[in-house]
C-alpha cells in the first residue's frame, strides 16, 4: 500500500504542469478574472486584458497585489522591460554595477558567477507578490535592486510618486517578437503541448496580445516619461548597448549617481563587468546550462542568441510590411527610432 501511494504521488508529480503554467489563484481572483477580455495565451491556455495589458492569471494576481501592498523607497531602482527584451543582460549589469564595493567584480565567487541573474533581482509581481506572498524585505540592502514587466501607468502608486530610478530597457520589436515566440514554445514544449505558429503568434503580436502588450503602448509610455522626467526615468536600447556597451554602461552608472571613478577605469572594472555580463559568459556558466528557477524554467532557456537582426531568419516580406506600417503609424511623431542591424 505504502509503494502504491508512493507511486500515485509520482505520477502526480510527473503529470502536474510546471509552477509557471500552475494557477494557485484566490475566489476573488477567479472571479474577477472572469470579467476579464481573453485571447490565447503564449505559454498558458489563456491571457486576460488588465488594465490596458494582457498577461496571465498568475501575473495579474501579482500585480494586483504589488499594487496593493508594495512601498517604494526613494532609494529604490526598478529594471523595466518589456519581455525578451534583453532583461537578462541588464539585470546582470545593474546588480554587477551597483554591487562592486560589496561583491568586487573579480572576486572569484561573484553572485553572477554562481546564480542565474533573474535570481539576483527579482521581479515584484512575478517573483515577489505571486502566489498569494506576502514578501520580507528586511534582508534586501539599500539600494534595493528590483524588476518589473508591467507598464509605468500599472506601476504601484508609491513608484510613481517616490524617487525610485527606473531603468527601461528597449529592444526592437522584430527582435522581440521573434525572442518572445521562441522562449514561449520551449516552455509549452516543457508542458508537451504543441508549438504555436509564427503566423498565429504574430497576428497576436501586431494587435497587442502579447506579453505585458501592446508592445507600442509599453515603449511609448516609458519614453515619453523619460523625456519628461530624465531624472526618474532612463531609457536604454539593447541595440545601442550592443553598439557601444562602455559608453551606455558609464551612462547608466551616471544616472544612478554612482559614476566610474578613473582609478576603476584604469584598472579595468568596466571591461570586466561588460565581460561577466556578456550572453557568452552568462550562457556558458554551470547555473545557466543546467540551473532550474523556483517556477520550474530552466535557466537555459533564458539563453538562446542574444544577436541584433535575427529576426530576418524569420520574417516574411507581409510580416516585414505589417510591422513597418504599424511601426509608422504609431512611433513616427515620437522621436523614437529602431535599430535592426
Amino acid at each position: 500500500l505504502e509503494e502504491n501511494t508512493q507511486f500515485k504521488t509520482m505520477t502526480i508529480s510527473q503529470n502536474s504542469p510546471p509552477k509557471y503554467l500552475q494557477e494557485d489563484l484566490s475566489k476573488e481572483c477567479k472571479k474577477f478574472l472572469s470579467t476579464l477580455p481573453k485571447e490565447k495565451g503564449w505559454m498558458e491556455s489563456t491571457i486576460y486584458n488588465f488594465q490596458g495589458f494582457w498577461s496571465s492569471s498568475r501575473a495579474i494576481q501579482g500585480v494586483i497585489a504589488c499594487q496593493q501592498q508594495f512601498q517604494a523607497q526613494d532609494s529604490d531602482i526598478i529594471l523595466v522591460t518589456s519581455p525578451k527584451s534583453g532583461t537578462v543582460w541588464l539585470k546582470s549589469l545593474l546588480f554587477a554595477l551597483v554591487n562592486r564595493n560589496n561583491h568586487p567584480i573579480f572576486e572569484k565567487d561573484h553572485p553572477l558567477l554562481l546564480k542565474n541573474p533573474h535570481d539576483l533581482v527579482l521581479f515584484l509581481e512575478l517573483d515577489l507578490y505571486v502566489d498569494g506572498q506576502v514578501p520580507d524585505f528586511s534582508s534586501f540592502t539599500s539600494p534595493r535592486l528590483l524588476a518589473t514587466h508591467v507598464p509605468f501607468a500599472s506601476l504601484p502608486k508609491s513608484v510613481q510618486n517616490s524617487r525610485t530610478k527606473l531603468v527601461y530597457l528597449c529592444r526592437n520589436p522584430r527582435d522581440t517578437f521573434i525572442s518572445m515566440w521562441n522562449f514561449a514554445n520551449n516552455l509549452r514544449l516543457d508542458n508537451h503541448k504543441d508549438t504555436n505558429s509564427i503566423e498565429d503568434m504574430f497576428d497576436h503580436f501586431c494587435k497587442g496580445a502579447s506579453l505585458y502588450g501592446l508592445f507600442w503602448n509599453h515603449v511609448l509610455d516609458y519614453w515619453k516619461e523619460s523625456i519628461e522626467n530624465p531624472d526618474k526615468v532612463f531609457f536604454l536600447m539593447y541595440e545601442e548597448i550592443k553598439k557601444q556597451p562602455k559608453i551606455q554602461l558609464k551612462r547608466l552608472a551616471e544616472f544612478l549617481e554612482c559614476p566610474f571613478s578613473i582609478e576603476e577605469e584604469n584598472c579595468g572594472v568596466v571591461d570586466e563587468i561588460l565581460r561577466m555580463c556578456s550572453f557568452e559568459n552568462l550562457r556558458n556558466l554551470e547555473v545557466n546550462t543546467h540551473g532550474k528557477m523556483s517556477a520550474g524554467v530552466a535557466n537555459k532557456n533564458f539563453f538562446r542568441r542574444g544577436e541584433v537582426g535575427d529576426w530576418k531568419n524569420y520574417f516574411t516580406v507581409e510580416m516585414n510590411d505589417k510591422l513597418n506600417h504599424i511601426i509608422e503609424q504609431t512611433f513616427q511623431r515620437s522621436g523614437l527610432k529602431f535599430s535592426y542591424i
